[in-house]
């Protein structure tokens, strides 16, 4: 294998209700809860044995339709710039993105799943058990829970007694959304 350049093949495809990028929610407070499927390759069907007894999953997969990558660039979240690499931009040197996803059951070598954000027939790099050993008092989420706070207050909710961005929020999971024993739950009006 040479050190400078790798050869992937995709596993699969993402099928998603999502054919253009403008139709994924984005910015604070946006929620994935889309259901999708994850098509793995017929042959590839045994190394998904005992998936289905993890609730969710990593999904690694190509930003296949994104051209370049800007190394420091404004995220629609915040006004100021910020690194590629701070952010979950899809122009970025290597355009891998990253997903955690709720699995709701398995149909063969079809993976049923919720929360996707990928756009239909994304390229799936490798999937693997979402396994956290990060307390979630020891989580922290940067420049962006500080855009999240400003988006809320331009809302008119008062987050003022909300935890700093050096804070972690353990009702929250790590796309931000409030949790009880790990269920995501939305705010009453």
């Amino acid at each position: 294998m040479n050190p400078d350049s790798f050869a992937m093949r995709p596993i699969g495809v993402v099928r998603s209700p999502y054919t253009d990028t403008a139709q994924i929610p984005k910015g604070p407070g946006a929620t994935h809860e889309a259901e999708g499927v994850l098509e793995i390759l017929p042959t590839l069907e045994r190394g998904l044995t005992d998936i289905d007894g993890f609730s969710h999953l990593y999904v690694l997969w190509v930003f296949d339709r994104a051209a370049g990558y800007e190394l420091v660039g404004t995220p629609p979240t915040d006004t100021r710039p910020h690194g590629v690499f701070a952010t979950r931009s899809p122009r970025r040197p290597n355009p891998i993105g990253l997903t955690v996803v709720r699995l709701v059951r398995r149909e063969g070598s079809r993976l049923v799943v919720q929360g996707v954000d990928m756009l239909d027939g994304t390229p799936i790099l490798d999937i693997k058990p979402y396994l956290s050993s990060v307390p979630p008092e020891q989580l922290r989420r940067g420049w962006l829970a500080e855009a999240e706070r400003a988006a809320e207050a331009s809302r008119g909710l008062d987050k003022s007694r909300e935890p700093t961005s050096h804070q972690a929020r353990p009702d929250l999971d790590l796309r931000g959304q409030r949790t009880v024993d790990g269920t995501a739950i939305r705010d009453v009006p």
